[in-house]
C-alpha cells in the first residue's frame, strides 16, 4: 500500500468519524424526544476533526487546516465546560422572597 493511498484512508477515517458525529445527535435527540448533544459528540468531533486536520496538514491546504484547527478549539472548550459543570457541586436554589 503506497504512502498515497494510506493518507486517503486517513482522511476518509477522520471524515467517517466526523459524520458519524450527527448520527449519534441524531439517535441521543430521538431517545429523548427533544435536542440533545451527548459528550460523545464533542469526542467524535475533536478526535474527526485532529484526523482529518493531519490529513488537510499532509495535503498542504491552508483552508482546510484553518477551519479544522479551529473547530478543534471549540470541541475542546465544549469538553472542557461538560467537564467543569460535571465536577462543580449542584447549588440548590434559594427560596423566593417573602411579600410580608
Amino acid at each position: 500500500m503506497s504512502l498515497e493511498a494510506i493518507w486517503i484512508a486517513i482522511g476518509f477515517l477522520g471524515q467517517g468519524l466526523f459524520f458519524g458525529r450527527w448520527i449519534i445527535q441524531w439517535v441521543a435527540s430521538e431517545r429523548s424526544a427533544k435536542s440533545k448533544v451527548p459528550t460523545a459528540f464533542w469526542y467524535m468531533s475533536l478526535i474527526g476533526g485532529l484526523i482529518t486536520l493531519a490529513y488537510a496538514i499532509y495535503r498542504r491546504d491552508p483552508v482546510f487546516i484553518a477551519g479544522q484547527s479551529v473547530g478543534a478549539v471549540v470541541y475542546v472548550r465544549n469538553l472542557v465546560l461538560i467537564y467543569r459543570a460535571a465536577a462543580s457541586p449542584s447549588t440548590p436554589l434559594a427560596p423566593p422572597p417573602s411579600n410580608g
